[in-house]
């Protein structure tokens, strides 16, 4: 496999360098840059990267709605790289298609990882930045569960949300169930015994049932979030 096509998309440029010196280093390819969502749109079009790496906060088009022309013209999976107090946003680009969610703190392995994963089309969760977006948007506290030694969120739980009218098999479920805790596909196919192009296959159909964008939009219908599905 080729090594993947990257744009960088941030209105910081010494955050772009940064970031391309990163990808670089370990072998990727960055293809553009972007200072705004109208300039990543254009380029994602001119230059069909196979991931972007988008930031939420920018001048003019911002991420959220750069993120969602990217998917509606199929132009590129979107990586978005996001700070702790972007919740909101977070769940707009969730609703918008965004393949995957990285803390801006991340360092380069694990960066380098996503970016590699999501361009293989499995996605990147980072459990950090999706329970606390779905927790702010579910608007529900820590609930105590008998036997759980604590309080448990509603956001750290499995996505079981969803009414048998989506015709979900069991495996399905189960498969969906791992995408909510951020499990790529190598590691859903160990914890449930099977190979990985099997995973790839029930992710596929987890995603026509629920007419989900993407893994993390998967998730948030499971977790009945998305009235705007």
């Amino acid at each position: 496999m080729s090594a993947p096509r990257v744009l960088l998309v941030d209105d910081h440029g010494a955050i772009r360098e940064a970031l391309r010196i990163m990808l670089e280093s370990h072998g990727l390819v960055v293809v553009g840059e972007a200072a705004d969502g109208e300039t990543a749109v254009r380029n994602a079009t001119a230059l069909r990267p196979d991931v972007v790496l988008m930031d939420l906060r920018m001048p003019g088009m911002g991420g959220v709605a750069a993120t969602r022309e990217i998917q509606a013209q199929g132009l590129a999976d979107v990586l978005v790289l996001t700070s702790f107090d972007e919740d909101e946003l977070v769940f707009g680009a969730i609703r918008a298609g965004a393949a995957g969610f990285l803390l801006k703190t991340a360092d380069a392995a694990t960066l380098v990882d996503a970016v590699r994963r999501v361009a293989a089309g499995e996605g990147m969760l980072d459990p950090r930045v999706t329970r606390r977006a779905l927790a702010a948007l579910a608007g529900a506290g820590a609930e105590g569960r008998p036997g759980d030694g604590g309080e448990r969120s509603r956001a750290d739980a499995p996505a079981r949300g969803i009414p048998d009218a989506a015709g979900l098999t069991g495996r399905e479920r189960d498969v969906l169930d791992g995408m909510a805790l951020g499990r790529s596909n190598a590691e859903l196919a160990e914890a449930l015994g099977i190979s990985v192009p099997t995973v790839k296959t029930h992710v596929s159909n987890v995603l026509a049932k629920l007419g989900a964008r993407s893994r993390s939009h998967a998730v948030a219908i499971a977790r009945g979030l998305d009235a705007g599905r």
